[in-house]
């Protein structure tokens, strides 16, 4: 998969990981595509270590659902260290 797909890849899993997960998670559309391409190179890493799958191809299923899963993982990290904090 090249450069551009998987930037494309990481920006559509890191705002379906946003649009999946419930409440409201800042960032903008930058930080989303960073997360989104974070959480695809963690769920392809997960994925390969664990069931033996990588991220193949762009219009492979498992390769979406890898990304999209390491998005939720990599937005749910994230939410823990910037959401929840009190304002004084």
């Amino acid at each position: 998969m090249g450069f551009f797909s998987f930037l494309l890849l990481g920006l559509i899993a890191g705002a379906l990981a946003k649009f999946i997960l419930p409440g409201k998670q800042g960032g903008s559309w930058f930080m989303t595509l960073l997360l989104g391409v974070l959480g695809a190179m963690l769920g392809g890493w997960l994925g390969g270590v664990i069931f033996n799958v990588n991220l193949q191809g762009f219009f492979n299923l498992s390769t979406w659902l890898l990304a999209v899963g390491g998005s939720i993982l990599v937005l749910l990290i994230y939410g823990m260290f910037t959401g929840r904090r009190s304002q004084q």
